[in-house]
């Protein structure tokens, strides 16, 4: 791209693991591809740019081994589970990632914590619960957010706290603002704040697309990869073992025994815990078969703002901003004084790298902030969002005859959910879950009868959503 120096690394130099290419693969699809690889490198994220030394952890699995609890991903939720198995029920679990730590959704998510999970609203909690649920989730996920907030205070993880923006696109929105606004008040006791654009704009950013915005008061940006190395030390600090360069290539159930092979050895695990997201290897356990819809987001960072540039924006607020688009753009000001910006992306991983989709976020970062029109764009990257058939997440036990267990379909909200749900599966493998009553708890992901085809639908519904969000 002419007007940037995009950190990608697609042919670069790299080392070797155990034999193992260990390059980044922009075009990793995980619908088509065999699996995640071993010990790959992280995308070219600005995270990954800026994280530091990572902190230490246990290397490759180099034996076999006998343990209560293995956890399947080394993102969030799996780091958040070993630490909570650790800290609240005295098991000592070891998790097995794939390739670097967190080096999935962990690593390349926008880093905006908000009250939320799952794609569904309150409104849409009580139209498809009741109202009774839609009180007990947002307890849960309100609960959850405090839970992301107490680690966030124990991490150094630059967090931008402050609260949300839910901005309005065109002015036809804010009048659905309007109404969830007054649903949060009236049926949660949640506060909130309505802006008109001038108001916005004037007090905020100059978002030139603005018409309008909500605020809510719960809501934390932070640095994705600092918030992870926190979560990595903390776990091995109670106990857990983290091993990275170990992806799962073969599982068998014996006598009630998992046996999960790994490269270098088989860990023999009483119980599993799956934490893997939208990087879940085809195949790898029968509960998840055509359970998650992988949905590909693009994110790119600028270069600082000059305090003229800041100006121009009128940027008065590093809080999480995300517009009402349904292919939504998130994006805030960073500590640095960068612009960070995501949205939806391409399809499929081989069509990932077009550059239409990075023209895609240029466009819309011109049209949000036109005096930003030509600013240099240092890094640009994508990755895969674990979205369910239903939008919502679960943590579940998909067999109570056996020992395994999943938290999975955060839907792009899994940032600070993710704590929480890491807490609730270290719960059910420690036996304690039994108080877990809501839909996302006692239901399993739902499966979708037309599973090869998932794709032809999702390019008819991007096509719809494009036209429904700009052009009516």
């Amino acid at each position: 791209m002419k007007n940037g120096a995009i950190h990608l690394d697609a042919t670069g130099p790299f080392s070797r693991e155990a034999g193992a290419d260990t390059r980044y693969d922009p075009t990793y699809d995980p619908l088509v591809s065999p699996g995640p690889g071993q010990g790959k490198q992280y995308a070219p994220t600005y995270w990954a740019a800026t994280a530091g030394v990572a902190p230490p952890d246990d290397g490759p699995l180099t034996q076999d081994i006998d343990v209560d609890v293995a956890i399947i991903g080394g993102g969030y939720t799996g780091l958040a589970a070993a630490l909570f198995l650790a800290r609240e029920h005295g098991i000592k679990a070891v998790v097995l990632e794939a390739n670097k730590v967190s080096w999935g959704c962990t690593s390349r998510n926008g880093g905006q914590g908000q009250n939320a999970s799952g794609r569904l609203s309150r409104s849409q909690w009580i139209e498809r619960w009741g109202k009774d649920v839609a009180l007990k989730m947002h307890h849960e996920i309100y609960e959850g957010f405090h839970t992301f907030k107490s680690l966030v205070s124990q991490i150094d993880c630059d967090p931008q706290p402050g609260g949300h923006f839910l901005i309005a696109h065109r002015p036809r929105i804010m009048q659905g603002l309007a109404a969830e606004s007054k649903v949060w008040k009236d049926v949660f006791g949640y506060p909130s704040q309505l802006y008109d654009a001038e108001s916005f704009r004037r007090e905020f950013v100059n978002d030139s697309e603005a018409a309008g915005a909500l605020h809510e008061p719960e809501g934390i940006g932070v640095h994705p990869l600092k918030l992870a190395y926190g979560y990595l030390k903390l776990a091995r600090q109670h106990g857990a073992k983290v091993h990275p360069g170990s992806p799962v290539t073969g599982w068998q159930t014996i006598n009630g025994v998992h046996h999960l092979r790994t490269p270098g050895g088989t860990v023999r695990a009483r119980s599993v815990g799956i934490a893997t997201g939208a990087y879940t290897a085809p195949g790898l356990h029968r509960s998840l078969t055509s359970k998650i819809m992988p949905i590909l987001s693009n994110s790119m960072v600028t270069r600082p703002l000059t305090p003229a540039e800041l100006d121009a924006c009128n940027f008065r607020t590093n809080q999480v901003l995300t517009d009402t688009r349904t292919l939504r753009f998130y994006y805030r000001l960073l500590p640095d004084n960068r612009v960070q910006i995501g949205s939806r992306s391409a399809i499929t991983g081989q069509d990932a790298p077009n550059a239409r989709h990075l023209d895609l976020l240029v466009n819309g970062l011109y049209r949000k902030f036109p005096a930003l029109r030509g600013i240099q764009i240092d890094y640009s990257w994508w990755g895969w969002v674990d979205v369910s058939h239903d939008m919502m997440p679960r943590v579940f036990q998909p067999d109570p005859k056996e020992t395994v267990y999943y938290a999975l379909g955060y839907g792009g909200n899994g940032v600070s959910y993710s704590a929480q749900a890491g807490r609730r599966l270290a719960e059910r493998i420690a036996g304690k879950g039994a108080q877990q009553t809501l839909p996302i708890f006692n239901s399993p992901l739902p499966g979708h009868m037309f599973a090869p085809f998932r794709r032809l639908g999702q390019r008819m519904l991007y096509h719809w959503y494009y036209l429904r969000d700009e052009q009516r």
